[in-house]
């Protein structure tokens, strides 16, 4: 379970929703990587679901940008920061947040701490055979640990009602208390509004490409590079004709945009 402070957690204990940050409009829950895994497991033994939605810089660009990106993603319980510049804008707001809360960190993390609570897990998306992969995996670093089940859904499902149909009978029958659904944004948030209204008493985990990750498929960088805020230039690298417009196009010149939109709010705030 988490390790965070007993001061942490008597807070979290003390309200149904933590305190939320707002950069740019989107809600970010005021919590650390320990507070997150320890709310989430104290609603699954509660019997309480939810949707975690782990939001990065490329959300915050479409969130600003699209009124039907701002209703889906407003749907979730919690939303956490999965990039560095998200972590610095707060800062820079006069509003931090805690920590960086990455998705594919939390896949690990989660799983191991759902280990320790009896807690059962079920891997949805990835590319084909990864998040069996994926799930053999964590199996393999947490003894005990129960694997409700994985699906890959083929390239077009969100096309294909028989198909969407499936995938929420396997989850439905599966019965999971943790559902990590890799598919990208938005497909998977898509997906996750649907299933919820199936399966209420499960959480939801917008993981992205964290399948490849765990199953080694694609390598994360260091860990220094990822605390330094240079995560997406070790992904550039290895993916540029997948990853070369979200980060250079659009990315790169959206940081700007964010970073004056929170030192403007800190000095407005002052001036008051």
């Amino acid at each position: 379970m988490s390790t965070a402070p007993i001061a942490s957690r008597e807070r979290l204990a003390s309200s149904d929703r933590p305190a939320t940050v707002p950069l740019m409009g989107l809600e970010f829950s005021a919590l650390s990587e320990g507070d997150t895994i320890e709310y989430v497991l104290d609603n699954v033994a509660g019997g309480r679901g939810g949707w975690l939605c782990t939001a990065n810089l490329d959300i915050v660009r479409q969130f600003r940008g699209s009124a039907a990106v701002r209703e889906l993603v407003s749907r979730a319980s919690l939303i956490v920061a999965d990039g560095m510049p998200l972590v610095w804008a707060s800062g820079l707001q006069g509003t931090p947040l805690p920590e960086r809360v990455a998705g594919s960190t939390l896949v690990v993390k989660l799983s191991a701490a759902a280990a320790a609570a009896g807690a059962s897990i079920f891997l949805l998306g990835g590319n084909p055979g990864t998040a069996e992969a994926a799930a053999s995996k964590l199996a393999e670093q947490n003894p005990g640990l129960h694997i409700a089940g994985t699906v890959c859904p083929p390239f077009g499902f969100e096309e294909q009602p028989d198909e969407v149909a499936r995938i929420e009978r396997l989850v439905l029958d599966a019965a999971p208390d943790i559902v990590y659904v890799g598919l990208g944004f938005p497909k998977q948030e898509l997906l996750i509004a649907r299933l919820r209204a199936q399966s209420p008493n499960a959480w939801f985990v917008s993981c992205g490409i964290s399948f490849s990750f765990v199953a080694g498929e694609v390598h994360r960088a260091p860990a220094l590079v990822q605390r330094v805020g240079l995560e997406w230039l070790h992904r550039l690298v290895q993916e540029p004709k997948r990853l070369a417009r979200r980060y250079l196009v659009q990315g790169i010149p959206f940081l700007f945009v964010l970073l004056w939109s929170a030192f403007a709010s800190r000095v407005g705030r002052l001036a008051r």
